[in-house]
């Protein structure tokens, strides 16, 4: 990608006024689909801005909305149907390892570590540590690696952590994987978590709180 030419920002006028396209454009960035044209974004915004003509109506406007909507409609769907697949996948094969042990709700853990503590209950909060990776291996979120271990409520959590949390005992670590209606389902997490994603977990159960 090719930088962009500086532009002037001596004032605080132009400061603020670059700062409104940092924030129209991460507005494009999460907004974004195939075949968006910057020079058509910037055009429009122009011609809006200053008064001018607009170049299509709403009339025109309009069907090309429901195009693009219907495509990434489309184009979601199929990428949901194979994130499920490939959930499916992953939980088949892993529930056929002799570490694993299967619940009646789908979830799936193995025991790492066996500690000699207390069992927290559904009301209660707990401190953990814990790595949560993707089934590929990639890590999305870890208190591990933030060095800082992580308290919360043990039903505020989504339902995999919420059954596995009240089976541990403190001094516990396991890995547990959650297939997607026990994560975050058809609904995902923002930007970090996709919709029907498998979940695989390490977490430390360090003390309970309450």
């Amino acid at each position: 990608m090719s930088l962009l030419p500086e532009v002037d920002l001596t004032t605080d006028e132009q400061r603020v006024s670059y700062g409104f396209g940092l924030q129209f454009g991460d507005q494009l960035r999460r907004n974004t689909f195939d075949g968006l044209d910057l020079e058509a974004v910037i055009a429009g915004m122009r011609h809006w801005y200053e008064h001018q003509q607009a170049q299509l109506s709403d009339a025109e406007l309009n069907p090309s909305y429901q195009v693009v909507q219907d495509r990434q409609q489309a184009i979601a769907a199929e990428l949901a149907s194979k994130r499920q697949a490939l959930a499916e996948q992953f939980m088949k094969a892993n529930a056929e390892r002799d570490e694993v042990t299967v619940t009646d709700s789908g979830l799936q853990y193995e025991v790492l570590e066996s500690g000699s503590g207390d069992t927290p209950g559904l009301t209660s909060t707990v401190v953990t540590h814990y790595h949560g990776t993707f089934v590929d291996g990639r890590v999305f979120d870890s208190s591990v690696e933030r060095g800082e271990p992580a308290e919360f409520g043990v039903n505020q959590v989504i339902p995999g952590w919420t059954e596995a949390l009240q089976m541990m005992s403190v001094g516990d670590k396991w890995r547990i994987a959650c297939p997607p209606r026990l994560a975050y389902g058809d609904q995902g997490a923002g930007d970090a978590i996709p919709p029907n994603t498998a979940l695989v977990f390490e977490i430390h159960l360090i003390g309970i709180k309450d």
